[in-house]
């Protein structure tokens, strides 16, 4: 994905509501208004090395939306990263219960502990300024990271294929069994910062006895810093999981110090070729409604696909395909949008992502481009917001293409922006392929079958089903556990 993935629906809670294990409302409300009247000086994010916290002289600045600096991010030379690969290779796993367990406790204190200087409403305010994503989808980014990273272990049983024991010890392996054994021991993860819920995965490598290495992302550093620290204080070793920012030099050390690497940055797509690299892919979510259904009885799934998660995710829709003419559906879905306010990221009722202005621009002048010989209905000479203080709300944009298999149904950009065209019989499965998430809206079983046969279509979502549907356990680009493990025969009397 272009963009990694993204935090399965969690709708937030209101404000009388807590979800179970959250803070009340009111404390997470306290905890943001103290940080607000705390010093403004920039916070210091070390890196994490194996043998504890590491402040280097060489640091990078993180600026929120505004361009304010609001934190410094210490870069780990080569030198430190190659010491810390090779102290990740020499330690030993825990046993699978303790990794369990450790995991469970880590994913508590994530959701509620002081980690790394920062409370949770502090951490969440500090996500919310950086990425411009709006602080309600923050606040259930957290609980939804916190929920999948406590159940990783059990998700990475459920990747084990069946045939395949968890151990050479188990009696199932006694007379000759399929033993299910990592590919590797150490995992290098490059993981973007467009969302706080792209870290809810790589855990599962520690499930599964990985040694794991993070780089974490210069736009959104503060995720992965809290995330390895709620890993330590759980009970993982330094020398288990480690934080290691830095620049592209020592970013290339950590990934051939590892035995296989994951992640969607610039880094991880130089190597998108190499076998023991999981490159992540561009999302291109979509929804299709054929013609024995009527896409008005499913408008609000349609909007909810467009806009959960502000429209940053991979598994937002970008193409909307119905049977028939497509200008109605697109004349409805950009009446709702141009419905949203413009407001700052912090402001309670924020639904769209805010990105700094010049950023901004540089996306408007991109997707414009991109919209020649489409019909705009919203946003087709602009979409940029100047809130006036360095940075723009991105406002939604709906464009209507004149066929299936129009260039434009690929492109995904991190705002509400989608496109909508005609599908036909004829046109068939070939403008549905390379789809992360497909919501299919029909009756015509056949249809479907070919759908699920598809290999390039991730995940298939059958009826008023939002793209942005997920819970833990289930495969979101496949099941990592696919791609770190392997099984391999044991016998033994």
């Amino acid at each position: 994905m272009a963009t990694a993935p993204t935090a399965p629906a969690v709708s937030a809670p209101a404000a009388d509501e807590t979800v179970p294990g959250q803070r009340p409302a009111d404390h997470r409300a306290a905890d943001e208004r103290a940080a607000a009247r705390e010093d403004t000086a920039p916070v210091v994010l070390d890196a994490l090395g194996p043998a504890g916290p590491y402040r280097t002289h060489g640091r990078q600045d993180v600026t929120d939306v505004t361009g304010a600096v609001i934190a410094e991010m210490s870069l780990a030379p080569a030198l430190f990263v190659n010491r810390a690969m090779k102290a990740l290779h020499a330690a030993t796993p825990l046993p699978a219960g303790e990794r369990a367990a450790a995991l469970a406790r880590a994913a508590e204190l994530f959701r509620s502990a002081t980690l790394g200087g920062l409370t949770p409403g502090q951490y969440e305010q500090a996500v919310s300024r950086v990425s411009g994503l709006p602080i309600s989808v923050v606040r259930t980014a957290t609980e939804t990271c916190a929920a999948r990273v406590g159940q990783s272990y059990r998700s990475v049983q459920l990747a084990r294929p069946s045939g395949a024991a968890p151990d050479w010890r188990d009696p199932l392996a006694r007379t000759g069994q399929a033993v299910w054994t990592r590919r590797g021991e150490v995992l290098a993860v490059h993981v973007p910062g467009n969302h706080p819920g792209t870290h809810g995965f790589w855990p599962e490598a520690l499930a599964l006895g990985y040694r794991v290495a993070v780089r974490p992302a210069a736009r959104e550093p503060f995720t992965a810093h809290r995330l390895v620290h709620a890993l330590r204080e759980a009970g993982f070793g330094d020398d288990h999981v480690v934080l290691l920012p830095c620049g592209h030099q020592a970013a290339d050390a950590i990934v051939r110090g590892a035995d296989l690497a994951y992640g969607g940055d610039e880094v991880i797509r130089g190597y998108a070729d190499d076998p023991a690299v999981l490159s992540l892919q561009p999302g291109r979510s979509k929804i299709l409604v054929t013609a024995d259904t009527d896409w008005r009885d499913h408008l609000d799934m349609i909007i909810d696909s467009v806009t959960r998660h502000a429209g940053s995710g991979c598994v937002n829709a970008t193409g909307l395909l119905v049977e028939g003419d497509p200008a109605p559906l697109a004349g409805a879905v950009a009446e709702r949008l141009a419905a949203l306010p413009s407001l700052p990221p912090h402001d309670e009722r924020a639904c769209l992502p805010v990105q700094n202005l010049k950023a901004a621009r540089a996306l408007e002048r991109f997707v414009l481009d991109r919209a020649r010989g489409t019909r705009a209905w919203l946003g087709g000479t602009g979409f940029v917001d100047d809130l006036g203080d360095g940075s723009a709300v991105l406002r939604p944009a709906v464009h209507q293409a004149e066929s299936a298999d129009a260039p434009q149904i690929g492109v995904e950009v991190p705002f509400p922006c989608v496109w909508v065209a005609p599908w036909s019989r004829e046109d068939g499965v070939e403008p549905l392929r390379d789809t992360l998430v497909l919501t299919v809206v029909t009756r015509d079983e056949e249809l479907v079958d070919a759908l699920v046969a598809e290999p390039t279509i991730s995940n298939l979502h059958i009826g008023d089903h939002p793209t942005h549907w997920h819970r833990p356990g289930l495969p979101h680009d496949g099941y990592l556990g696919e791609f770190l493990m392997r099984s391999k025969t044991v016998y033994h009397r």
